[in-house]
């Protein structure tokens, strides 16, 4: 009697710790999606050509980029940003884009959204999300910005 007691006791300590270690496993999961669908991009700039681009806090808009059209912001003399025009709030309204009016702030007029440009999070409005953001890689030597996703 002794013995199957303290097999119980093992029994419900191996229980509970698998247990755990199921619903750690599960909690550390990335399942967020973001509204704004995942679309191709990879986009080439040469920052010459843009004179918007030359001075921190320019930007530029490529329209045919994207899922919505790519808002290109100069974060600082070698860091770009680069956002989907979607607002998150609601992706699928293609007549819907984000402006830059003050940088470094852009608004969605549609639902009056405004975002920061420096990293994409939601300042004031209705959206719960924030941009959908591409990765920038400067060539200062050659002074061409690539975007990708």
């Amino acid at each position: 009697m002794i013995k199957r007691f303290s097999s119980m006791k093992l029994f419900r300590k191996i229980f509970v710790f698998l247990a755990l270690m199921v619903l750690l496993q599960n909690s550390c999961r990335n399942d967020y999606k973001h509204p704004v669908p995942d679309v191709y991009v990879d986009l080439l700039v040469n920052i010459n050509t843009h004179y918007e681009l030359q001075n921190v806090n320019g930007f530029i808009y490529k329209n045919d980029y994207g899922f919505n059209g790519i808002v290109i912001f100069r974060y600082s003399l070698n860091e770009f940003m680069a956002f989907d025009r979607a607002c998150p709030h609601h992706p699928y309204e293609y007549d819907c884009r984000i402006e830059v009016k003050e940088p470094p702030l852009a608004i969605d007029e549609c639902c009056s959204s405004r975002y920061l440009l420096l990293d994409g999070s939601v300042v004031d409005g209705p959206s719960k999300h924030p941009l959908k953001q591409y990765r920038t890689f400067f060539d200062a030597e050659r002074n061409y910005l690539q975007i990708t996703n």
